[in-house]
């Protein structure tokens, strides 16, 4: 056989070459794919989505903002050349040049970032931004750097670059909740954007960096120098002179008069309560601007020292008229009524006595305020005081932890702690008897809703901002149960531990001071009007002097002192519990001043 006569073998694609055809192929076409699903082209045109909630007062006024403020959207293009080179200059100079990516400004930036040692530069351009703020988490990881790698050119794309810049302007954060160049030219000079000067211009492009730290408002030092390095920018770019760059800014703000606070305590938990996980538009809540300015108002005339403070007041119907989670918002977002859990001290005897008398006791019953040892422990009263047999209304009133412990082993763990949770209370109860004497923790809201109940003759009472939750309530039993612990409230608010609270109209409440001074309450209520007040410090280091009946008790009362308060009818047929009428309280007032009387004696 001739095998030089035979015809040449077809010639065959490698298959391996094939593969990597087909591999870079589909490549192309899975990038395809998620750059559409990831940035719809159809959809990049579309109007920038509002964020956050107004939230409003009772009678409309504004409370705060949550989740940030976004001005009407900027067209870059009706910018003043001073404006728009003021955000190119110090974020990305070669903006009008590039695809998206800025190959020597990444070159540039890694290289001082490897002499520096550390990052001390990024490289992203405005278009990156832009795609990191809205397509991208903010996770600093290389795959989500790698995706806005891949992003910024799409955009670039489909986009024009005064769209581009239009909407980085129109979704950046300048700081103090604002989001938009719009918001934050309103916000910090109530002016729009095409009416920035040039250093109002140059200040607002320099928060970009760090808008909280080089907020105005909280760092005017850090946001002056912050404007002079873009404007030293603006001149290396040749956007402006050299001189006008060596001037000193004017960095006067005059805040809109549509600046609203960016959160407060009370607009957090509101929103907090919605069911929607971003809500947006306006929020009518039941704030009394009114009670919520007094509420600030007596705080800031506390002489709290270190420790901090707390205020809650509410309605008999739960309705939260005025809140106050601490000393400064802007210091402390944390927010101790509704978040801190802390021993409620002596003031958790409302629940021992509630469930005392539901066992059949009276506020004449004795009990024996003699020094007591249960299984090794040996409660102790206040400044070792011990007055031998005592009725139950003068236990309570001269906060007698012996007899309280006595009184709870009596009526039984078990009735106190159906007693506490019929009221709303959900934090658990220690094991031990020392329960009794409020050991166990629980938020503010909570205990100040539990006292508010007995205002309202029927329990629970759930507190509430937006929508009044609903759900079924029992009443107390008026003889038995209600008209006594009104009774020994009264006492203790006016002849016992609570005297500095004590008002010239009937005044129900109740001091609690836990162990080594480290938390401080008065809780009470007089009219339709029910308040809680937590002194304390966060560290729980004892406060030397605190005690209940003290600075809580005159917060309480210069909060209250004057305070619209209507009368409230607590009649059998009442339809809405929680007014005491003026004959019933009289009557009660009465009775019970000729008993403190003789507490006195």
């Amino acid at each position: 056989m001739d095998l030089a006569a035979a015809p040449p073998a077809p010639r065959r694609w490698p298959s391996r070459r094939r593969f990597a055809i087909y591999a870079v192929l589909l490549l192309i076409v899975a990038l395809l794919v998620w750059l559409t699903v990831t940035a719809p082209p159809w959809r990049m045109r579309a109007p920038v989505r509002q964020t956050g909630v107004l939230v409003t007062a009772a009678d409309g006024s504004p409370v705060a903002r949550v989740g940030g403020q976004r001005g009407a959207p900027v067209d870059a293009a009706t910018l003043p050349a001073r404006v728009r080179n003021a955000f190119i200059a110090i974020e990305d100079r070669r903006f009008d040049s590039h695809i998206g990516i800025d190959v020597l400004g990444i070159a540039r930036a890694s290289w001082h970032n490897l002499l520096a040692g550390g990052v001390v530069e990024g490289g992203s351009t405005i278009t990156q931004q832009f795609v990191k703020g809205t397509y991208l988490d903010s996770d600093r990881t290389f795959v989500r750097k790698f995706r806005e790698l891949l992003l910024a050119p799409w955009i670039e794309l489909w986009l024009s670059k005064d769209e581009i810049l239009s909407n980085y302007l129109s979704t950046a954060y300048f700081g103090d909740g604002a989001y938009g160049l719009t918001a934050a030219a309103r916000h910090y000079f109530n002016r729009t954007p095409q009416q920035l000067t040039l250093d109002q211009a140059a200040m607002l492009a320099g928060l970009v960096k760090a808008p909280s730290r080089l907020a105005p408002t909280r760092d005017r030092r850090a946001a002056l120098a912050r404007t002079r390095v873009v404007l030293g920018a603006m001149a290396d770019a040749g956007f402006i002179a050299p001189m006008q760059a060596q001037h000193i800014p004017d960095l006067r703000l005059t805040l809109g008069r549509e600046a609203i606070p960016s959160g407060s305590y009370f607009a957090d938990w509101a929103v907090s309560t919605l069911a929607d996980d971003r809500p947006e538009g306006t929020l009518r809540t039941t704030l009394d601007p009114v009670l919520q300015r007094r509420a600030v108002a007596a705080v800031s005339r506390a002489n709290l020292g270190a420790a901090q403070v707390a205020l809650v007041a509410m309605r008999p119907d739960g309705r939260i008229v005025a809140m106050v989670g601490g000393r400064s918002y802007r210091a402390s977002t944390f927010n101790r009524v509704t978040r801190a859990r802390r021993q409620p001290g002596s003031t958790f005897k409302l629940f021992v006595y509630l469930a005392a008398l539901r066992d059949g006791a009276s506020p004449d019953m004795l009990v024996e305020d003699e020094p007591l040892e249960i299984d090794g422990w040996r409660p102790t009263n206040p400044g070792g005081v011990y007055r031998g047999p005592i009725s139950l209304r003068d236990a309570f009133a001269v906060s007698s932890n012996v007899a309280a412990v006595r009184v709870a082993q009596i009526a039984g763990r078990d009735k106190v702690a159906a007693m506490a949770g019929a009221l709303g209370v959900t934090s658990p109860l220690p094991q031990g008897p020392s329960y009794a004497l409020g050991t166990g923790s629980m938020t503010l809201l909570e205990l100040t809703s539990a006292y508010a109940a007995v205002a309202a003759g029927k329990y629970p009472v759930r507190a509430w901002g937006v929508t009044a939750p609903g759900g079924r309530q029992r009443s107390f039993d008026r003889e038995r149960e209600w008209r006594p612990m009104l009774d020994m409230l009264w006492q203790a608010a006016n002849a016992g531990t609570g005297r500095l609270a004590a008002l010239s109209q009937p005044t129900f409440g109740k001091t609690g001071t836990t162990q080594d001074n480290r938390d401080a309450l008065f809780v009470g209520f007089a009219g339709d009007l029910i308040c809680g007040v937590w002194v304390g410090r966060d560290d729980n280091k004892p406060v030397a002097g605190l005690s209940g009946g003290k600075l809580p008790a005159m917060i309480w009362r210069d909060f209250m002192t004057g305070a619209p308060l209507k009368p409230v009818d607590y009649r059998e047929d009442a339809d809405e519990a929680g007014d005491v009428t003026r004959d019933l309280a009289d009557d009660i007032l009465s009775i019970l001043r000729k008993r403190a009387e003789q507490v006195l004696q």
